[in-house]
């Protein structure tokens, strides 16, 4: 089955919000094994919205449509696609019910326009929305299946994959399990890692292997196809011990960890805290960790010295050591992380001192950044020379410390052993 998504709305054309929703459909589409080979944007104007149908339907079994389901005028999706396909509109009880009981528990008074919303193209299979107002619904016609999603990702993402996605998985082939893993890699870039790869991806058949990129993470998404789940994981585990045997290294995860989740996890199964001393990242590194539910079991605190007085009155950093080595340098660092360590009697804490730019600090260049990892077996000191801009150097040099984090709780763990 071939798809194509048709994202509805002209906020998008102008560039006021990004088309996430692209980007969810086609990662758990491929993980049906359903190849999606266009991504159309289309503007609130109906007329527009059937040409962009029209061309779907030469090159596509499977058209997805974002947006355009609500109670505005300009909310014109369901119109358009019943007047494309000749079929009417009906209002659906249990949806207009839903939409009801909001406005009550809400205590707002309904306008007739939200009845608009319960509206779904007559004989389709309806999604329901347990995130907002509008359903979404399934619907086939001539061998070609049309799915209709709402805009919002709050509300389109778990439709899609607790309602839609199991109705195309059992419409696709009931007899085949299509499973798939994400490794998780940091540390090493897209291009180095396909290049160690190369033969593992060229002769790839069943598992597939697809790498992705995103801010400095690299993942491999590994898909079977097979006739049971056991046989699935059969394919899948041999596919990754020949990844694991050349790129290892670089592993820090797998399917929905992240750096910070991976941090949080790692601390509690070794029963340790971590607090942090952060100048460059003003509290961005533990604000990552206290994204992460139940960080506060491991996260215990830590301060932020943004300036030199603050680097000695609340650490205790010698004003000489600082004036001799600077705030930007390896020094610096050690002494920050060996002190908030002291100062919070954790097991492990970070620094971060650096230079996020545009402009140097002293006679240290824009993107130069210090980072150090205290534990009771020694500190260790990582230099980087990051070239993004001010606040993406900021936000990398967080990632980095989660990772420096993790690959000093795992190294010190299996000195144990």
């Amino acid at each position: 089955m071939n798809a194509e998504i048709i994202a509805v709305g002209s906020e998008l054309l102008l560039g006021q919000i990004t088309n996430t929703n692209a980007r969810f459909l086609s990662n758990h589409l491929a993980e049906l094994g359903i190849n999606v080979y266009y991504h159309t944007v289309v503007g609130d104007n109906p007329a527009r919205l059937e040409d962009a149908i029209t061309i779907a339907e030469n090159r596509a079994d499977l058209i997805l449509f974002t947006g355009g389901l609500g109670p505005t005028k300009d909310d014109l999706t369901k119109e358009a696609i019943a007047r494309h396909l000749n079929t009417s509109l009906e209002s659906n009880e249990e949806a207009l019910n839903s939409i009801v009981a909001y406005f009550e528990r809400a205590g707002r008074s309904m306008t007739e326009n939200n009845k608009k919303q319960a509206l779904v193209l007559k004989d389709s299979t309806v999604l329901v929305n347990h995130n907002g107002m509008a359903p979404g619904m399934m619907y086939t016609k001539d061998e070609r299946v049309y799915i209709l999603l709402p805009g919002p990702p709050k509300e389109m993402e778990p439709m899609f994959q607790f309602e839609a996605k199991p109705k195309l998985a059992s419409l696709l082939n009931k007899a085949d399990v299509i499973l798939s893993h994400v490794l998780r890699f940091y540390g090493i870039g897209e291009a180095e890692l396909e290049d160690r790869l190369h033969h593992i991806l060229e002769k790839q058949t069943n598992p597939t292997i697809a790498p992705l990129a995103t801010d400095g993470e690299v993942t491999l998404r590994i898909t079977a196809k097979t006739t049971t789940t056991e046989k699935a994981w059969q394919l899948i585990n041999g596919a990754k011990d020949e990844i694991l045997d050349l790129v290892g290294d670089y592993l820090y995860g797998y399917d929905n960890d992240s750096l910070a989740s991976k941090v949080i996890e790692l601390l509690k199964d070794q029963g340790k805290t971590i607090s942090a001393a952060e100048s460059l990242t003003a509290g961005l590194f533990q604000s990552e960790l206290a994204s992460i539910a139940g960080a506060s079991a491991v996260l215990s605190g830590g301060v932020i010295t943004y300036n030199e007085e603050m680097k000695v009155h609340q650490l205790g950093l010698s004003a000489e050591m600082l004036a001799e080595y600077g705030v930007v340098s390896e020094q610096t660092a050690l002494a920050m992380a060996e002190a908030v360590q002291q100062k919070f009697k954790t097991n492990i804490s970070v620094s971060l001192t650096g230079a996020a730019g545009p402009d140097a600090h002293g006679d240290q260049p824009a993107g130069t950044v210090w980072i150090a990892v205290a534990t009771d077996q020694g500190t260790s000191s990582y230099r980087l020379q990051l070239s993004g801009m001010r606040n993406t150097n900021r936000l990398r040099a967080v990632k980095l410390a989660l990772y420096y984090v993790i690959r000093t709780l795992i190294e010190e763990d299996a000195r144990k052993i």
